[in-house]
């Protein structure tokens, strides 16, 4: 179940149908990282998707995965592959123990696992495979946010990471050091709420003082909320956008007032994201 993570720990589990209204207040800052407060109690831009201060960014990236910041971790680790949209597949690596938390945490809405192994060996083998197949490690999230909006069947989705992983299982060397598992495609539609969705108008930019999100919450895929806007509007609204402001809610009946990019606008100027 989705949900919204608080300072401090606290989650507001979310539901679909269900109906937001809130308003940011003052000025966003900088909420420190692995539980440490800003020292510094920095204001963030509005834009920025990290939402913390440089020196509390790097803190966070310090010990990542992700950030191939470690090389020592001894826990296995599988190598898969994920689908946001046709054309949209990316190979990537995640702790076993995690489960499919990483796949839910980048919105995939198709997966399959590949492989397991040590940390190192699925590390190469994402790398192998990304140069092999031409598939990317990251996708941008403003193209992820549409695909939603358009999704084919579950089977064509299906199809087109099996035949990935048919292309991947043929290329030579990676099985010598990383274990192979069978194909079997993993499905987050439903989880995440998307069947149905009407087109997407556009997205959020950025929280500014005052202004208010409002709208019944249609899906929650990634860090998006996709939420049916009171004037019709369906808009995607990313989560990391909300993190250093301090939020209140807002009346009933009130209007969506933040700042929104059209969908043609975002298409055109679509950047890699983090994943």
């Amino acid at each position: 179940m989705p949900g919204l993570r608080w300072r401090g720990g606290r989650v507001s589990a979310l539901t679909h149908g269900q109906r937001l209204a809130f308003r940011a207040v003052g000025v966003r800052r900088c909420p420190g990282a692995r539980g440490n407060p800003c020292p510094l109690d920095a204001v963030v831009p509005g834009r920025a998707t990290g939402g913390r201060c440089p020196e509390c960014a790097r803190l966070d990236r310090a010990h990542s995965v992700a950030a191939d910041t470690i090389a020592d971790d001894p826990q296995p680790y599988r190598v898969y592959l994920a689908w946001f949209g046709p054309g949209m597949t990316k190979v990537g690596i995640t702790a076993e123990a995690r489960g499919d938390a990483r796949l839910l945490e980048q919105g995939a809405v198709t997966f399959g696992w590949l492989g397991r192994g040590p940390l190192m060996a699925a590390r190469r083998t994402e790398e192998v495979l990304r140069q092999a197949l031409g598939v990317p490690d990251r996708v941008a999230y403003e193209r992820k946010r549409a695909a939603r909006h358009a999704l084919p069947p579950a089977g064509d989705r299906a199809r087109e990471v099996e035949e990935l992983y048919r292309r991947a299982r043929a290329v030579g060397g990676w099985t010598e050091t990383l274990e192979p598992l069978e194909f079997a495609a993993h499905d987050h539609a439903g989880v995440f709420g998307l069947d149905g969705l009407p087109r997407l108008d556009g997205t959020v930019a950025e929280l500014v003082d005052g202004g208010v999100v409002a709208g019944r919450l249609l899906a929650a895929a990634g860090p998006d909320l996709h939420l049916l806007a009171p004037d019709g509007r369906c808009l995607a609204l990313d989560t990391r956008l909300m993190g250093g402001w301090v939020l209140e809610p807002a009346g009933e009946g009130s209007a969506f007032t933040v700042p929104v990019v059209p969908l043609t606008v975002v298409d055109s100027a679509a950047q890699e994201g983090l994943f």
